[in-house]
């Protein structure tokens, strides 16, 4: 991710760790967590199926369960593990001020 400018989201003591949060990007809704191995991820805040807050589910260093219906997604991917269509990953680091950012896809 160095040299990509990004989308600077917030502190990231703003987000518990083992917790997420949603915040919008570009008119688009995205969840961020903070792993317990002080890594973050982040995928797309509304689960397919009824529009769980995705932010709002039980997660653990790989998947996301979302708190209405129990689907589960994987945290680096957004794909499903239980037959619903696959979120959307996007890539994110924590820069040197501990700023969140969500950063541009880039083209091969």
């Amino acid at each position: 991710m160095n040299g990509l400018r990004g989308h600077r989201l917030g502190s990231l003591d703003e987000i518990p760790v083992g917790e997420g949060r949603t915040y919008t990007v570009d008119g688009e809704m995205v969840a961020v967590f903070r792993l317990r191995d002080g890594s973050v991820r982040a995928v797309s805040a509304l689960c397919p199926h009824r529009g769980g807050p995705l932010a709002d589910g039980q997660i653990d260093n790989t998947v996301v369960v979302c708190p209405m219906h129990l689907f589960v997604f994987d945290l680096a991917t957004g794909c499903s593990l239980s037959g619903q269509p696959d979120l959307t990953s996007f890539p994110v680091g924590v820069d040197a001020d501990r700023t969140i950012v969500i950063y541009p896809e880039v083209s091969p």
